[in-house]
């Protein structure tokens, strides 16, 4: 696997060392995931997403109709961390 052409396409700039450490990171994954065309699939169905039959549809609970929206002020109302109109969360990276 081409971890630059995978970092390219992420448009995410990398270093040597993080190319050494992420190819064979890259490479096990895919390994792993290889490991599916080993399986006999001859007898199973395909499945189109979703618990329905393809086509069937799905119940729904309720009509899907528009509603009027909260608004920018009702929606922040309760908000932990409102900031200049916004909800402010951790940083995670």
């Amino acid at each position: 696997m081409d971890v630059r052409q995978v970092a390219k396409l992420a448009h995410l700039e990398i270093t040597d060392e993080e190319v050494a450490l992420f190819a064979p990171q890259m490479d096990s994954i895919v390994a792993y995931v290889e490991q599916l065309n080993e399986l006999d699939i001859e007898d199973v169905e395909p499945a189109t997403g979703g618990l329905t039959k393809e086509g069937a549809a799905t119940d729904a609970i309720r009509d899907d109709v528009p509603h009027e929206s909260l608004g920018q002020k009702l929606a922040l109302e309760q908000a932990p961390d409102a900031h200049s109109g916004h909800f402010r969360v951790p940083k995670v990276l």
